[in-house]
């Protein structure tokens, strides 16, 4: 373990990787609840429990590669956003069938193989400018810190306000707030283990709560139902509207596994002094591998997940984080019903705490010049606002070209910006 994931050299230990990983898992254990509800909610033969184990084994195999490959600290599932655009907007709004989304799904994922191993995707990464590479760690930290509150239901929608506060005396509100107080006071003093610590913590005070709620024959353990094997139908693939559908999963895993990578590795402080992500080319490859399998095995686009960063801050710095995140999903296929224990309401001041820490790249940015402060500001509140990273680095990279470009500042513009600026503006007008 220590020779092949560099424990020593990341100052970390098997056992803080290990905590990391269960971290990690636990704070996106969610998706394991939602993705097979939203999906399975398609129904004609599509059931959520061939969308569990789908969801299950796609995340377990593209953590695995990234783990492996990468070396990096960072988990993969089906992304949300893309599974709701799948099913209603594909499936319910355009009326395809599951199938042809799943088509879309797989070519997206094997185009992603291709650019990967041509280098373009990593070109993309690197063609983001270093204040915009810091904007999107401090966005993504208010993206999550977002989620985090939302799930706990301490910002609610409002139609007067868009947002306000929620009930924070009684439910799952009272318990995030409690369970955030735990973590803070743990982290601040800097027990090893916080987070997860705070996690469990916050379940177990959840059931005196009714907030975790223990079904009647309770038990943890489950057999798996089959996932749906390679049920593609290619017979639109030449049309627009299908092009359309592909496209828009193109554009928002390449740009959400983006933000991620540069997010996630900043907090873990391994982007080097050039700005790159170590061994990004493999981190996308992992990314392209579990969308195919995914596709293969009947879900939605799989996706970098952000809350990586809550695994990051337990301690986790290399692949072995991801390898024991890849392994508690695994498991979670046979105990699935213990795992599902843990309401969003304890995982959500993990959320919190992370968008705290992830806040202190924005002491790095360059604020003095307009031009590199404006993009940065736009990339950090559009992602929160927008709810979407991929927004939030498509109208970040724009204003940075346009103001660099009004300002004589042309220098400063690699041409792969160029080039994705213009795909940007093109995106615009393919709806």
């Amino acid at each position: 373990m220590e020779k092949f994931f560099k424990l020593r050299e990341h100052g970390t230990t098997f056992q803080r990787e290990i905590f990391a990983g269960l971290t990690t898992f636990l704070t996106m254990a969610y998706i394991l609840a939602v993705n097979p509800e939203m999906l399975g909610s398609i129904g004609k033969g599509m059931t959520p429990g061939a969308v569990f184990t789908a969801t299950v084994i796609s995340s377990a195999i593209a953590t695995l590669v990234m783990a492996l490959a990468a070396n990096l600290p960072v988990a993969l599932a089906p992304g949300m956003g893309l599974n709701a655009f799948f099913t209603y907007t594909v499936v319910i709004g355009m009326k395809y069938s599951w199938q042809i989304a799943l088509t879309a799904v797989f070519l997206e994922g094997i185009l992603f193989v291709i650019l990967s191993f041509f280098n373009v995707r990593e070109a993309i990464v690197k063609a983001i400018p270093a204040n915009l590479k810091k904007a999107v760690s401090v966005g993504i930290g208010l993206f999550i810190a977002l989620i985090g509150f939302g799930n706990a239901g301490i910002i609610i929608g409002n139609e007067a306000t868009l947002v306000s506060l929620g009930d924070l005396t009684t439910g799952k509100a009272l318990l995030a707030l409690i369970g955030l107080v735990i973590i803070i006071v743990l982290y601040a003093n800097k027990v090893p283990g916080s987070i997860l610590i705070g996690i469990l913590a916050t379940t177990l005070i959840g059931i005196p709560l009714g907030v975790t709620s223990i079904p009647e024959n309770f038990s943890p353990l489950s057999l798996p139902a089959a996932p749906l094997f390679f049920k593609f139908d290619f017979s639109s693939v030449l049309s627009f509207e299908f092009f359309t559908v592909f496209f828009t999963f193109l554009f928002v895993d390449i740009f959400d596994t983006v933000g991620t990578l540069v997010g996630v590795s900043t907090q873990a402080g391994l982007i080097n002094k050039n700005g790159d992500i170590p061994r990004v080319k493999q981190a996308l490859l992992a990314d392209a591998i579990g969308t195919v399998a995914g596709a293969a095995l009947g879900t939605s686009t799989v996706t970098s997940y952000v809350e990586s960063t809550a695994g990051v801050a337990a301690g986790g710095r290399t692949g072995l984080t991801s390898a024991s995140t890849a392994f508690f999903f695994i498991v979670a296929l046979f105990l699935s019903p213990l795992f599902l224990l843990v309401p969003t309401a304890a995982t959500a001041p993990a959320l919190i705490l992370v968008g705290f820490l992830m806040m202190k790249a924005v002491t790095d940015i360059d604020f003095s010049d307009p031009t590199e402060g404006i993009p940065a500001f736009l990339t950090i509140v559009i992602m929160p606002f927008a709810y979407s990273i991929a927004e939030g680095i498509v109208y970040g990279l724009l204003s940075y070209v346009i103001l660099k470009t009004l300002t004589g500042k042309f220098r400063d513009i690699t041409i792969v910006t160029w080039i994705l600026f213009v795909i940007f503006i093109l995106r615009f007008f393919i709806k």
